[in-house]
């Protein structure tokens, strides 16, 4: 009897020391499994930022046209290479060889071959491109990436600007320039019709191009004595959206006034000189020559 209770006392014993034992031992495995969901939790979130990283760039909204520069150009000549239309050096310029190359895919895509990279150019190069990644240096530096939802991205030449113009430009011109004419627009021509905005718009870019003005549109606009607005003071009046949009309308090429230089108002011109210019056409209140 004696015997049989210290039997009973040791098995006791013995299950009360191993028991805290067993409880550590499942708390390791616990830790244990804690940790590998942690690192498996991890190795997911570093895969999902490494996508993101590698996401596509994406066009802006601006139709790219033969002359222009930038990422846009960058992307339509990387995609083109993709696809084996363009053979040339990816510099970021859009001159003839990519011009070719354009035309030969929207043929090929059975799209009006004109060189213009419209919206439905974009499209469907980016759907025939999607597995595209830049594989060459972007000439101007910085990353050539961006989100893959139709957000831009891209550098400074071709994003918008806070007054809600595009920068990105064939003629290189300055965010500074780009506001100033869309004063000059509002404060020569806020009650014209959208065209005519545009056309004179238009005509300050015609001045930037021409050997017998300022090379720059702040320097066209405050020549002394060439626009009303500059000596009434109203071209510091803050442009209005339609303002801003007749200016990048007139970045785009569109030219209503047909490659004019001059306008002015019939009914509130001093300048007999002005009457003597070739008339083109009149828009609204406002009559364009050369």
């Amino acid at each position: 009897m004696k015997n049989q209770k210290l039997w009973i006392l040791a098995v006791l014993t013995l299950a009360l020391t191993t028991t805290p034992l067993a409880v550590q031992l499942s708390g390791g495995q616990d830790d244990t499994q804690n940790k590998e969901t942690n690192v498996s939790t991890t190795r997911i979130s570093s895969k999902s930022d490494a996508f993101q990283e590698e996401a596509l760039p994406v066009f802006s909204r601006t139709p790219i046209k033969y002359g222009a520069y930038g990422k846009d150009v960058y992307e339509l000549q990387g995609r083109l290479k993709y696809l084996g239309y363009y053979a040339g050096k990816v510099d970021s310029q859009y001159g003839p060889k990519t011009l070719k190359s354009v035309k030969w895919f929207q043929w090929k895509f059975g799209m009006k071959a004109d060189g213009v990279v419209d919206a439905k150019t974009k499209l469907k190069l980016y759907n025939a491109t999607k597995a595209w990644r830049p594989t060459e240096p972007y000439p101007g530096g910085g990353k050539a990436t961006a989100t893959t939802d139709g957000a831009t991205n891209t550098a400074k030449a071709n994003r918008t600007t806070a007054a809600g113009l595009v920068s990105g430009n064939t003629m290189g011109l300055s965010e500074n320039d780009l506001k100033i004419m869309a004063n000059a627009v509002y404060g020569e021509a806020r009650g014209e019709p959208f065209e005519g905005q545009v056309a004179v718009a238009a005509v300050i870019l015609n001045r930037v191009k021409s050997p017998n003005f300022p090379k720059t549109p702040s320097g066209v606009i405050f020549q002394p004595g060439a626009f009303t607005a500059v000596a009434d003071g109203q071209i510091y009046l803050e442009p209005n959206e339609q303002a801003r949009k007749a200016v990048q309308q007139a970045l785009n090429g569109w030219d209503p006034s047909g490659g004019c230089i001059y306008y002015f108002n019939p009914r509130t011109a001093t300048s007999k000189w002005i009457w003597s210019r070739p008339q083109v056409k009149t828009i609204g209140e406002h009559i364009f020559c050369m």
